[in-house]
Parts: structure tokens; sequence; C-alpha cells
């Protein structure tokens, strides 16, 4: 991961091996201690490749956004973007963020698939599954669900047992949901430390799945961490504004193939 950017950048990322601790392109080539899929490293790695792969962008003299929007931690990519903060700022945020979330975690995420969010949970109480948040609404036939490992095994039988089909996802907590609440709070104290400026160009909140408003963005990043990503709202929120939205993804394709479902499901 990241590989075909960082001979491009050496000074950027010897600077962010400096600032985390570890050999970033060790960790994202090699991964030779098998770290990079703990959350802790896996956000701060994430954050910084499609930093630079945004800083191409830049220099490629690209057609500039008008609009940034990011799915869960992909939104501090936006916001960098955006001139919110800068590249230090916005891995030093990263690398808390992961590292908070990494001690919370106790628990999973799955994504569940042709089953509205309420009639989900409908079926989970039903059954007497307790416990089970809304973590992600990514298009309009897949939401995530989170919760702690005995209630998402509950969870997991009931939707066999109905024949509604669930993919488990490979992450160490239960995401954007209730259980993240002792790392927002710290998260959100960590941030009084740090000032922001403006979006020069709006993003979209994950929280709100509306554009930033002004000076909401600690709120916006702490909130973030135990509410829904809004993703599929969010796009709508952009589609409704735009008949002829063209979406550029930095990193990968699966935003992308989101998105087309977004806008066929519209």
């Amino acid at each position: 991961m990241g590989g075909e950017v960082f001979e491009r950048y050496p000074g950027l990322v010897q600077f962010a091996s400096d600032v985390l601790g570890y050999d970033l392109v060790s960790l994202c080539t090699e991964d030779p201690d098998h770290l990079l899929a703990r959350t802790e490293y896996t956000q701060p790695a994430l954050y910084a490749v499609n930093a630079l792969r945004t800083f191409e962008r830049v220099h490629r003299e690209d057609r500039p956004a008008d609009c940034y929007l990011g799915h869960s931690l992909g939104e501090y990519n936006a916001l960098l973007a955006a001139g919110v903060f800068d590249f230090e700022t916005g891995l030093r945020l990263v690398a808390k963020r992961g590292e908070l979330m990494a001690a919370a975690s106790d628990g999973g995420m799955t994504a569940v698939m042709d089953t509205p969010a309420e009639k989900l949970l409908q079926i989970l109480a039903d059954d007497g599954v307790d416990g089970v948040d809304i973590a992600g609404f990514n298009t309009g036939s897949q939401v995530v669900i989170a919760a702690t490992p005995p209630v998402l095994t509950a969870a997991h039988d009931c939707l066999a047992r109905r024949e509604i089909r669930f993919v488990p996802l490979k992450v160490s907590a239960p995401f954007h949901s209730r259980y993240m609440e002792p790392a927002r709070v710290r998260f959100a104290e960590f941030l009084t430390q740090f000032s922001f400026a403006e979006p020069a160009t709006p993003v979209i909140s994950n929280v709100t799945a509306r554009p930033y408003e002004p000076g909401q963005t600690a709120r916006m990043l702490a909130e973030q961490l135990v509410t829904p990503v809004r993703w599929t709202d969010s796009v709508r929120t952009l589609l409704d504004g735009d008949d002829g939205l063209e979406f550029d993804e930095i990193g990968g394709l699966a935003l992308s193939h989101m998105v087309y479902k977004i806008k066929a499901g519209a």
C-alpha cells in the first residue's frame, strides 16, 4: 500500500515516520510485524497514503474539486484537502483517534444487505437481540451494524435464520457506535489542543450528511466516533444539488461502487 507514491515524497514520508515513531514505508509495503491490520496503525497509514495521493492530484493540476467527502477515516483526508488543517495536524489527529479506538475495542461490525435499518432493528428486537447499533448507511441496500462479540454473534444467528445476507467486516472494534463513547470523550479533550480553519471548499460531514458549519470541526470529529457514517445521505445531498455530479475517488474504487449504487437507487 502506497508504494507508488512513497518514493516521490521522501521528505514527507520520513517526517510522517518521525511523527508516528515507526517506519511508515516498511509498515505499508512489508508489514513485517503484522501490525497494519490493527486500527492504531491502519488509520495513520491510510491517512498518510491518501494524503500523498491527494498531493499528487494537486501537482498534476487536476481539476479542483467543488466539494469533498470521505467515508469514516477518509473524512480527515477530505478536511486536509479543503485546508482545514495541515498534513502534520491530520496525522497527529488520526494517530490519536486510532489509539483511542483501539483501546475501546471489544466487538466488531457486519454489513447487512437488502434490509432497511428500521426493519433490521425490529427483526433483532423480535428475536431478543439487544445492543446492536447501526454504524453505517453505505447504500440503499447495505447498512452496517456494530456490537460486542456476544451480541454480534446473536445477531448473526438471527439473520441466518431469516436468510438475510450479511458479511462480517475485518475490523477490530464496533466503530461508530455507543461502544466508542469512552474514545469520544478522550478524543474531544484531545481536540481542544488544536485550531481549525474553515473549509476553503465545502466538506460533507459523516455525522450530518450536510456541509460542515462554521466552528463545528472539533465537535463533528468527536461525534463521528459514536454516530453512524451517513454515506448514502451524504451522496444524496450532492446529487440533489447537481444532476451532472462527477465523483473522483482517491485511493480505490470501493466508494465509487457505492456511489453508483446510490445514484441508481435515487
